[in-house]
């Protein structure tokens, strides 16, 4: 009997946790669609071959990948970092 509750409260525990909505659901979104403006018109600037636009480019990936899998706060992050590459590209670094 207390092996069944336990894996009911821990069955209920998890379901709720998976219902839960991410804080940063939207954040990750309009991170990465700056992020994916910025990469653009960095690229068509001529920055493209910089180490920091590559750099830039990597980080988006990994957030477009984090975003798929529901990790929206690294997805977040990683789109932030992005946008640091992408105006380090732009001022030549």
């Amino acid at each position: 009997m207390p092996r069944l509750l336990a894996v009911l409260a821990t069955t209920a525990l998890l379901a709720a946790c998976s219902g839960m909505p991410s804080s940063y659901r939207a954040s990750c979104a309009s991170e990465l669609d700056a992020s994916w403006n910025e990469l653009s018109i960095a690229k068509a600037d001529g920055f493209a071959g910089t180490v920091s636009y590559t750099k830039a480019l990597s980080l988006i990936t990994a957030a477009r990948t984090m975003q798929t899998v529901e990790n929206f706060d690294g997805c977040y992050k990683n789109a932030q970092k992005a946008r640091f590459y992408i105006q380090e590209s732009r001022a030549g670094r």
